[in-house]
């Protein structure tokens, strides 16, 4: 294992423009700023918590490498880790790898831990809650988990892309080798040994009650779940195991000679020449699986266990359930062309559809995806095609979690507009990723949007303050938004009322 090194290049904070001229709020009593402190360039790692907002990122001076929290710049390294600083998932807690002469330490919450040869990369990792911590080290030629403080026993080597915690943080496991075997140590007790384990396993599912991962003895791969090892197979597709939302459904697709089968609750299903990366799909509930299988020169989607018609291809990302289960739909292509099936039923044929699409709201009662026609594209809501236009952004459209709203952009002439609820909002130069977002109730939607050299953002329709960058937005529970803004050389919180 390589030990992840700090990249010497400023990447600069891709929403700030430098040199433009400050904007002053308006003075609205729903409207509060906070600020959290000056921006010390440059900056590169650079990194935003997702519970209580806050920034950080690494930078340096002269010689020396440093992490800044919330403008707060943290005492000098000779290097900072690749891939730290991280943040705990309620944002409250904080940690980066940092080298001191030749010796790597963990620095939590700002405080310095002991100095190892090497620090794993992908590592340290927070449970969900935020409360356990975990990495891997190296000393002399031995690597070890360090976990809540405490290291675990020595081994040979510790594998890529653990540990992992369970959903609920109350465990903990992680691939260690040991005189040429390979084994899943689980809370601290080492599993059977193996030859080698899948990548991307171990997997816990989501209540944190089961752990299964992909063993291979002998030439011949398995699946442990919860410790007994199932039928042997050639192979085990990589992205499987999968859970169900409750945990009492598990699947995963091997391969048996020439052929591929999807494995459900440890029954093999008919075998095809394929299966596609990504499936088999759950159900929240479980209680339906579905996948894209190869059969021939051709595609299908099995369901249930019944096979759909069969397509040139199908669309990865597809197919997709509703959240309560009762409505799948996937992407597939018909010749030269694509559409989209709904419980069984093909929509009309267009040139292309867009990965990411088709979207379903969570109560399943309604679709959304965005489709070309020629060279232009469209949204096609609820069966009902939309206006045309130069493009739709990734990631759009969007359902408001009651699912009685729906967002998209769409940019036309080179410029960008939010269309919500079916009305083009004002236009700009551009939308930030990752929205527009809906408040839990879905009675308000917002999005970051840059016009003319200024980032703001738009609530309800509503444009707020221009700043020099936007970014991380988010709403409270109680309908309100909350922001990081860059404006000045400094950074602020902004909170919104709607």
């Amino acid at each position: 294992m390589q030990t992840a090194r700090a990249s010497r290049i400023g990447l600069v904070f891709g929403l700030l423009l430098s040199g433009l001229a400050s904007a002053t709020p308006g003075a609205a009593d729903n409207f509060r700023e906070e600020e959290l402190g000056p921006l010390v360039g440059p900056m590169f790692n650079r990194t935003l918590s997702k519970g209580e907002l806050h920034i950080a990122y690494a930078t340096q001076r002269e010689s020396k490498f440093a992490v800044v929290l919330d403008g707060q710049t943290g005492p000098g390294y000779d290097d900072i880790m690749t891939g730290t600083p991280v943040f705990s998932p309620d944002g409250k807690r904080v940690a980066y790898g940092a080298k001191k002469e030749k010796k790597w330490l963990v620095v939590l919450d700002g405080r310095p831990g002991p100095e190892y040869d090497a620090i794993m990369a992908g590592t340290p990792v927070f449970s969900a809650d935020g409360k356990r911590f975990a990495y891997a080290v190296k000393q002399g030629e031995k690597w070890f988990v360090v976990l809540d403080g405490r290291p675990e026993p020595e081994y040979d080597d510790i594998m890529a892309g653990t540990p992992v915690f369970s959903p609920d943080g109350k465990h903990c496991a992680y691939g260690a080798r040991k005189a040429g075997h390979w084994c899943v140590v689980l809370d601290g007790r080492p599993g059977p040994e193996c030859n080698a384990i899948l990548a991307g396993t171990p997997v816990f599912s989501p209540d944190g009650k089961r752990c299964a991962y992909g063993a291979r003895r002998m030439g011949k791969w398995s699946i442990v779940l919860d410790g007994q090892a199932g039928p042997e197979y050639d192979a085990i597709l990589k992205g499987t195991p999968v859970f169900s939302a409750e945990g009492s459904h598990v699947a995963y697709a091997a391969k048996k000679g020439e052929k591929w089968l999807v494995v459900l609750e440890g029954q093999p299903d008919p075998e095809y020449d394929d299966i596609m990366k990504g499936t088999p799909v759950l159900s929240t509930d479980g209680k339906r699986v579905a996948y894209a299988a190869k059969k021939g020169e051709k595609w299908l989607v099995v369901l249930d266990g019944r096979p759909e018609p069969e397509y040139d291809a199908i669309m990865a990302g597809t197919p997709v359930f509703s959240a309560d289960g009762t409505h799948v739909a996937y992407a597939a292509k018909k010749g030269e062309k694509w559409l989209v099936v709904l419980d069984g039923r093909p929509e009309p044929e267009y040139d292309d559809i867009m990965k990411g699409t088709p979207v379903l709201s969570a109560d399943g009662k309604r679709v959304a995806y965005a489709a070309r026609k020629g060279e232009e594209w469209l949204v096609v809501l609820d069966g009902r095609p939309g206006p045309e236009c130069n493009g739709i952004m990734t990631g759009t459209p969007v359902f408001s979690p009651d699912g009685k709203r729906c967002a998209y952009c769409a940019r036309n002439a080179g410029k960008w507009s939010v269309i919500l609820d079916g009305r083009p909002g004002p236009e700009c130069n551009g939308i930030i990723a990752g929205t527009p977002i809906f408040s839990a109730d879905g009675k308000h939607c917002a999005y970051g949007a840059v016009k003319t050299g200024k980032w703001f953002v738009v609530l309800d329709s509503q444009m707020g303050p221009e700043y020099e960058g936007v970014l991380s937005l988010s709403f409270h529970p109680d309908g309100a938004l909350e922001y990081l803004a860059a404006q000045g050389g400094a950074f602020c919180r902004v909170t919104q009322a709607p």
